[in-house]
């Protein structure tokens, strides 16, 4: 084969693949619908955030309790936080949740799992295969 024919075939097979596009516009971080009431906060779709990422509601509702520091309730329909806390500072801890525990530190990309060794906790990313230790205490 002629290396001329090859860089015509090499050319050619670059044109044919899809066009990169930045992962960040195809995966956005859920927001949160929910409202108060009373001295109560409750939030009606915290189950589908949690399934959008992939992980379980319990670990997700653990990491999102202890960041706004109040108590609250996981119900089969949502969650009830014991106090007064506007959507916005919620959203902001669903997004730290997704830095640590959901997006790889490497490519940036959504599509990881978290594994347990012992007593450490690992983000396993299924598009580049690295795999980062994360905090163990959570």
């Amino acid at each position: 084969m002629s290396s001329n024919n090859y860089e015509d075939m090499l050319e050619g097979a670059y044109k044919k693949l899809p066009e990169i596009r930045d992962i960040k516009t195809r995966f956005e971080v859920p927001k949160v619908r929910g409202h108060i009431q009373g001295n109560t906060t409750i939030i009606s779709n915290f189950h589908q955030i949690a399934q959008t990422f992939n992980r379980p509601v319990e670990h997700m509702f653990k990491f999102i309790l202890k960041e706004l520091a109040t108590p609250g309730d996981l119900k089969k329909n949502g969650i009830i936080f014991g106090a007064k806390v506007p959507a916005s500072r919620i959203n902001e801890k669903i997004e730290k949740y997704a830095v640590e525990y959901v997006f790889c530190e490497e490519c940036g990309k959504p599509e990881t799992k978290l594994i347990r060794e012992g007593t450490y906790l690992f983000k396993k990313c299924l598009a580049c295969g690295v795999k980062l230790c994360i905090n163990a205490k959570r």
